[in-house]
C-alpha cells in the first residue's frame, strides 16, 4: 500500500504525486466512488477486471470507518502510524 498527500484546488481539482500515477496515463478514465467521508479512485480500465476485489475492498473500508466512528481506534503520530503499516 501507498499512502501520499495532496491538495485540492480551488477549482476543485487534485494532483495526484508522480510516484502514485505511474501506471496513470494521460487519457486514461478514472472512477471515483465516494462514501460518506471516503473516496477511492480507480482506474476504469482495471474496474471491471478486479470488480470482486474492489468490492471487498470497499466493504473492508466502510466496516473500518463504522469501528472507527465508535472509537474503536487509536491515535498515533505519522512516526507511529508508519512503522506499524510496514507490519502489515
Amino acid at each position: 500500500m501507498e499512502i501520499a498527500l495532496t491538495k485540492i484546488s480551488s477549482k476543485g481539482q487534485i494532483v495526484i504525486p508522480r510516484a502514485m500515477r505511474s501506471d496513470i496515463l494521460e487519457g486514461d478514465q478514472l472512477m471515483i466512488i465516494k462514501n460518506k467521508g471516503q473516496i477511492i479512485l480507480k482506474k476504469l480500465s482495471a474496474f471491471n477486471k478486479n470488480l470482486k476485489e474492489d468490492l471487498k475492498f470497499a466493504k473492508r473500508t466502510e466496516e473500518a470507518w463504522k469501528r472507527y466512528e465508535v472509537g474503536e481506534f487509536k491515535s498515533s503520530t505519522a512516526k507511529e502510524f508508519l512503522k506499524d503499516i510496514v507490519k502489515w
